[in-house]
Parts: C-alpha cells; sequence; structure tokens
C-alpha cells in the first residue's frame, strides 16, 4: 500500500468516505460526523498538503488529515509551545477493515511528526465516543483531558474535545511512502 498527498481532484472521493463512514458510525450509535463537512474547507486543507490518502491499488483504503495547527481552544498556551502534529479525519474504508490500516496511518503520522522535529502526535475525537477513545487509548496514547465548552456554535459545547496526545517517534509503518519530507516545525 501507497501512502501519497491528496489533489483537489480527490475531494468527492474523500467526501463520500466520510459519508461512509458516518453511515457506519451511525449504525454504532454514535452521532459522530452526522453533518455533511463543507467541500471548500476539505478543499483549503488538500491544497495545503496536510491530507493524505492510502492507496491499495486502484482503491482508496483510508485517509488522513495531519497538521501543524492546533483547533482553537483545546490546547493551552504552554501546550502550543511543544512542537506538534495533529491528526483529524482519520478514515479507513470498511473494504480495509480489521487489518491494522488505522494504527499503521497512527504510526506514520508519527514517524512523520518526528521527522518534522515534533515532540508530540495530537489528537482530538468525539467527545461523546468511548469507543474511539478506547482504541486511541490501545494506540498507546495518553488521555489528557476533555474540552467540554467553547464549541464552533455559538459558544455551545464541544463536539470533539476529547484529547489525547503520544510522543513522535519513528516507526516502521509498512507504507510506500510516496509523500514529500516533512518541512520542520524549529
Amino acid at each position: 500500500m501507497r501512502i501519497v498527498p491528496a489533489q483537489p481532484q480527490d475531494v468527492s472521493k474523500l467526501l463520500a468516505f466520510r459519508e461512509e463512514a458516518a453511515a457506519w458510525l451511525s449504525r454504532l450509535g454514535t452521532d459522530q460526523w452526522q453533518r455533511p463537512y463543507p467541500a471548500d474547507k476539505l478543499l483549503k486543507t488538500v491544497e495545503a498538503g496536510t491530507v493524505f490518502m492510502v492507496r491499495d491499488g486502484d482503491a482508496t483504503a483510508g485517509t488522513i488529515t495531519l497538521t501543524p495547527e492546533a483547533e482553537a481552544g483545546l490546547w493551552t498556551d504552554e501546550e502550543l509551545t511543544e512542537p506538534s502534529l495533529f491528526i483529524n479525519k482519520l478514515t479507513v474504508a470498511r473494504t480495509h477493515a480489521g487489518q491494522n490500516l488505522g494504527g499503521r496511518l497512527l504510526d506514520w503520522a508519527g514517524d512523520r511528526a518526528y521527522r518534522a522535529g515534533a515532540k508530540w502526535l495530537r489528537l482530538d475525537a468525539w467527545t461523546t465516543n468511548a469507543s474511539l477513545q478506547e482504541y486511541y487509548i490501545r494506540q498507546e496514547f495518553e488521555y489528557v483531558r476533555t474540552v467540554v465548552e467553547g464549541g464552533a456554535v455559538n459558544g455551545g459545547p464541544r463536539v470533539s474535545g476529547w484529547l489525547a496526545q503520544r510522543p513522535a517517534r519513528p516507526t516502521k509503518h509498512g507504507f510506500v511512502d510516496e509523500t514529500a519530507a516533512p518541512g520542520s516545525l524549529a
């Protein structure tokens, strides 16, 4: 399997991928990702070079967004002084579920963060999705805290405020990495 940067022409595929994940999550009883994601917002992240896709032949097997910018209001000013990369929108195709592809993507992200000079690989997860939180703990992330206030709509409750981190470190993820070397965070 290869990991490649997403391209603007991939936006419709990425949106369909997210819809597939939202339907699966709904069947599991969570409301995560039930609101459609804005295509223009996704296009901006693709154009910024922070969205990556796993290709298995012609199939898209997974995707991850990895950015040096944290979502506002989640991490403290002190935490933000520590060089970090932040994971968003990790998704695995149902056709590739059960193959530890998500774990390998997390390892790839941690390796990329390490090569960029980051101390931490950080994420925020859906506040009410205990299964997802347990998954990240099994992937060696350490729970930091849950931020429940300051959501995007009228400063209301935050839906994705469960915070976790693990040290950035070199790993053997098993992908053929066809991405450019990460920029330095220093």
